[in-house]
């Protein structure tokens, strides 16, 4: 079979799957009209996971899973777009980490916001300026994100979604290796380098600066400087890549949260996040535990943060399997929040 018999093959595909993508658009206008009409909200995290869990069964290959799921993302954000114009607040500015998480989640055809700090994230979602908010809650060489879970506590917004980020890290500059003698960084990303930087770059001055980004802006106009930043980045700012994969850990993923007004349906596979504070007397943590342990619920995750309200008063983040819906996480619930001095919902949503 001759190359132009494949290539006309391949153009009456092409047709095909552009006349296909137009008739779901118009379905997902309809969709979007009676979401509107119902006073739904346009995103729906539960039917995002069914749509990509049975379209990932669908695929015999030969293209991977992860590329499927990257073509249906951002033929899912060119719907989000088509139902109502979503404004995406994200901690900025573009290039950074919370950038790419953004659009991994959402797609490049809705609007991305790009905010000064974590805080103007929460601000711009409870003020309704931006529908939906991505923020870093943990790394896993890192650990947790302490501003973003202080910032949960106090605010109304619910976690409705997460993204998992695998983070790879780049050495740039406009000169060359032997010039280096500043590097810049957010200070998480300095940490999660620690190690290299101390056996490479022993005699650099380490200058934590607030974003990825805003270090590649300074490094651009500095020839003995270097910034450890994204791919994305070095493209944005002109710089070259000096040295590549240089995080400590191979396996260094940032998991990022998706904060909005919404409440998630279950979806059989899902993940709630709670906070709580105890009473102070003996053995009273291992009493909140209690419950989950009666009614067979896992716990995937527990971090503990001062209250910020009265010396040694602290704060439990705590996450489990289920959903707050599920009968089983519902009665642990009801007896952990007569248990506790206080007990807030973070959001359940589809684990991922």
């Amino acid at each position: 079979m001759d190359l132009s018999h494949l290539r006309k093959k391949i153009d009456e595909l092409d047709g095909r799957i552009i006349r296909l993508l137009n008739d779901r658009a118009a379905i997902t206008l309809s969709i979007g009209q009676e979401k509107i009409k119902n006073g739904r909200h346009i995103y729906a995290p539960d039917r995002e996971q069914d749509v990509l869990k049975r379209i990932k069964k669908l695929n015999a290959g030969p293209i991977k899973d992860e590329a499927v799921e990257a073509i249906y993302r951002e033929v899912m954000s060119a719907s989000l777009a088509l139902e109502k114009p979503l404004r995406i607040a994200y901690m900025g500015p573009e290039a950074t980490f919370s950038h790419l998480a953004s659009l991994k989640k959402f797609g490049s055809s809705v609007e991305h916001v790009a905010c000064g700090n974590v805080a103007e994230v929460f601000s711009r979602v409870e003020n309704a300026d931006c529908d939906y908010g991505v923020v870093p809650i943990e790394n896993s060489i890192e650990g947790v994100v302490t501003h973003t879970m202080d910032l949960l506590v106090d605010s109304e917004l619910k976690i409705c979604s997460q993204v998992l980020l695998d983070v790879t890290h780049y050495l740039m500059s406009k000169g060359t290796l032997t010039q280096i003698k500043e590097i810049y960084s957010h200070p998480q990303i300095l940490g999660q380098c620690r190690q290299w930087l101390m056996h490479n770059m022993p005699k650099a001055h380490i200058i934590p600066v607030e974003s990825s980004t805003r270090a590649a802006q300074l490094v651009a106009k500095k020839k003995n400087a270097a910034c450890i930043a994204s791919l994305v980045a070095a493209s944005l700012y002109g710089l070259t890549i000096l040295k590549k994969n240089i995080q400590d850990s191979a396996h260094n993923i940032t998991r990022f949260l998706v904060i909005s007004t919404m409440e998630v349906a279950p979806t059989g596979h899902d993940r709630t996040s709670l906070v709580f504070s105890i009473k102070d007397r003996v053995g009273a943590l291992h009493a909140m535990l209690t419950p989950f342990m009666k009614h067979k619920i896992n716990l995937t995750k527990i971090e503990s943060r001062p209250s910020k309200r009265k010396a040694w008063d602290y704060y439990f983040f705590v996450d489990c399997e289920g959903h707050q819906d599920d009968p089983r996480v519902a009665r642990a619930l009801d007896q952990l929040e007569g248990m506790c001095k206080f007990l807030k919902i973070l959001g359940s949503y589809p684990d991922i």
